[in-house]
C-alpha cells in the first residue's frame, strides 16, 4: 500500500471515528428532549394553573405566554450550553456551522444552490394548510378522544383573549406586543428551531438513520405536552419542518416555514393595539 493510500485510509477512519462520535445515543437524545420540554411542562401545568387561579382572562392568557416564553428562553440557554460544551466555543461562525445556518444545499451535487430557495414557497403553503385547515380538525378530535383537555382546549384554541369583548384592551398596549415578539422569536428561531433542527437533527442519524427527520418530528410534537390537544398538528408540522432541514442541509429553511405563523400573528396583535381590527 503506498503512502497515499495510507493518508487516505487514515483519513477516512479518522472522518468515520468523528462521525460516530458526533452523533447521539438515544439516550442523549432524550435527554436533550427532555431538558428541554420539562420546564415547558412545568411552567405550563403547574405554575400557570397556581398562578392564575383569582385573575380575569386576559391577565391569564398574558400570564401563560409569560411563563411559555420564560420556557422557550431556557431552550435558547440549553442550546448554548450543548454548543459551549461540543464545540469549546460559541462563536458566530460556530454557531453557523454546527447549526446548520447556510444556504441550501443540493442533496444530488453536494454543492450551494441559491435557487432552492424557491422551495420555500409550495412548503409554506403546505404548512399553511396543516395549521388553517387540518389543525381545527385535529384538535377538536383530541379533544373527543379525550373529554378532559375539552375545557383547556376552548379556553386556549378559541382566541379568548382576542374576543371582541377584551380587544378595547389590546388598544395602545405596546408591550404586550412587545412580549408577543419575544416570543414569536424564541418558539419559531432561537429556542424549538435551534434546539430541534440545529442541536439534535444533524445528530440522530447514528440511531435512526434515514428516518432521523421523521424520529425528529415526532418528539417535536410529543415536547408540546403543555398543549397536548396540538400534538398531532405538530408532530405534521414538525416532519415538514424536519425533512426540508434534512433535504436542503439547512436549519434556515424550518426557521422560515416554523415563522411563518408567528408574522401573521404579530400582524394580528399590531391591528389590536393599533385600533384596526
Amino acid at each position: 500500500m503506498s503512502t497515499q493510500e495510507i493518508i487516505s485510509t487514515n483519513h477516512l477512519q479518522k472522518l468515520s471515528m468523528n462521525s460516530e462520535r458526533d452523533q447521539y445515543t438515544l439516550w442523549q437524545t432524550l435527554g436533550i428532549w427532555l431538558a428541554g420540554g420539562a420546564p415547558m411542562w412545568l411552567l405550563g401545568w403547574i405554575a400557570y394553573p397556581w398562578m392564575s387561579a383569582d385573575l380575569p382572562p386576559m391577565d391569564a392568557g398574558l400570564l401563560r405566554i409569560k411563563l411559555l416564553t420564560i420556557g422557550l428562553i431556557w431552550e435558547f440557554i440549553l442550546v448554548v450550553i450543548i454548543l459551549y460544551r461540543e464545540e469549546g466555543n460559541i462563536r458566530w461562525s460556530t454557531i453557523c456551522r454546527r447549526l446548520k445556518l447556510n444556504n441550501p444545499i443540493s442533496s444530488v451535487t453536494g454543492q450551494t444552490r441559491k435557487a432552492l430557495w424557491w422551495w420555500v414557497i409550495p412548503l409554506s403553503m403546505l404548512v399553511a394548510f396543516v395549521g388553517m385547515a387540518l389543525r381545527p380538525m385535529l384538535v377538536n378530535f383530541t379533544g373527543e378522544v379525550f373529554p378532559f383537555l375539552t375545557k383547556y382546549i376552548n379556553t386556549f384554541e378559541s382566541k379568548a383573549m382576542y374576543s371582541p369583548e377584551l380587544r378595547a384592551q389590546w388598544v395602545g398596549a405596546w408591550g404586550w406586543l412587545g412580549l408577543i415578539f419575544v416570543q414569536n422569536l424564541f418558539n419559531s428561531v432561537l429556542g424549538e428551531e435551534f434546539l430541534f433542527r440545529g442541536v439534535l437533527l444533524p445528530r440522530m442519524e447514528g440511531v435512526f438513520g434515514k428516518w432521523d427527520w421523521v424520529a425528529n418530528g415526532v418528539i417535536f410534537g410529543f415536547y408540546h405536552l403543555h398543549q397536548p390537544w396540538g400534538i398531532p398538528a405538530s408532530i405534521l408540522t414538525g416532519l415538514i419542518y424536519a425533512l426540508s432541514a434534512k433535504r436542503f442541509h439547512t436549519t434556515w429553511f424550518s426557521i422560515i416555514l416554523h415563522s411563518g405563523q408567528a408574522v401573521f400573528t404579530l400582524f394580528l396583535i399590531l391591528g389590536l393595539v393599533l385600533g384596526l381590527a
